[in-house]
């Protein structure tokens, strides 16, 4: 379906991650973009990064939350499959979630002109190619909102009913290199109790001293990572960090909140049972 600009719709809820304009981003110009994909919100051209958080509902919450972080190839926020989606499945269940809208690279405004340099972004790729060389700094900046978030969402645990030993994060995508980041850069006050990296890279890490419990899901099928091994997992394991990995045999890339009638629909409930099942659902006495 062909790209439509939407009106920018009020985020109520949104706390912005910083009180001006963000570190490193002070002299960047682009405006904000709001575009619609079929039953998709993309939201592009991102200066000032948010968080928003959605509570479960008083009687309900395990004391467990996540930082949700869509993903977009840093050109975009996949905020309502991959972001507003996830995290209300996550309230439903107990657990506090945040979405964070991160900082994007500058995008054409033109819907048009921005789909192709999408089209060429999200080609097949061979196992040895990287997917973008310019993506490395845009990592970078997402992880920096990242690890603001993760403080915020700890200096606020008393008001939002959070445990602070158990705040993990996931990740959809670009998300998912994020969460690895982040996680790599092993900052004491930021660092995540538990990460999900959901169809990401799948290429071998250095990860950080006692090892997250990490939960990975990926499809066979995914023509950006479905070639590149399991590099990821097995490096986590060497490192000593336990290993959940779901290889689905469909399911495509970005499946998000989606369903597709494929077993990679299950994920959110596997990786429900996981938490439950690493103690991180038992809520606090």
């Amino acid at each position: 379906m062909p790209p439509k600009r939407l009106a920018i719709q009020p985020e109520p809820d949104a706390i912005p991650l910083y009180s001006g304009a963000a570190p490193g981003s002070e002299s960047w110009k682009q405006k904000e973009v709001w575009t619609g994909m079929g039953n998709q919100i993309w939201i592009r051209n991102v200066t000032r990064p948010t968080l928003t958080p959605f509570l479960p509902k008083p009687g309900t919450a395990t004391g467990a939350a996540v930082l949700v972080v869509p993903g977009g190839g840093f050109r975009f926020v996949s905020a309502s499959s991959e972001g507003w989606g996830v995290a209300k499945w996550f309230a439903e269940h107990g657990v506090a979630a945040f979405v964070l809208k991160y900082r994007t690279m500058e995008t054409p405004d033109s819907e048009g002109e921005f789909m192709g340099s999408m089209a060429a972004l999200f080609r097949p790729r061979s196992g040895t190619e990287t997917i973008a060389p310019d993506m490395s700094a845009a990592t970078n900046v997402a992880a920096a909102d990242a690890q603001v978030a993760l403080r915020m969402i700890r200096a606020n645990a008393g008001k939002w009913g959070v445990d602070t030993a158990r705040v993990g994060m996931i990740g959809f995508s670009a998300g998912a290199m994020t969460t690895i980041r982040t996680t790599l850069l092993d900052a004491p006050d930021a660092r995540p109790d538990f990460v999900a990296p959901i169809y990401g890279s799948m290429h071998a890490v250095t990860p950080p001293k006692n090892p997250q419990p990490l939960f990975v899901a990926l499809a066979s099928d995914d023509p950006l990572f479905n070639k590149e091994g399991f590099g990821l997992v097995e490096s986590w394991q060497k490192a000593g960090g336990p290993v959940e990995l779901h290889y689905y045999a469909n399911g495509g890339h970005g499946f998000g909140s989606q369903t597709q009638g494929t077993t990679s629909d299950l994920w959110f409930i596997q990786f429900m049972a996981w938490m439950k099942a690493k103690g991180l659902l038992k809520a606090k006495p």
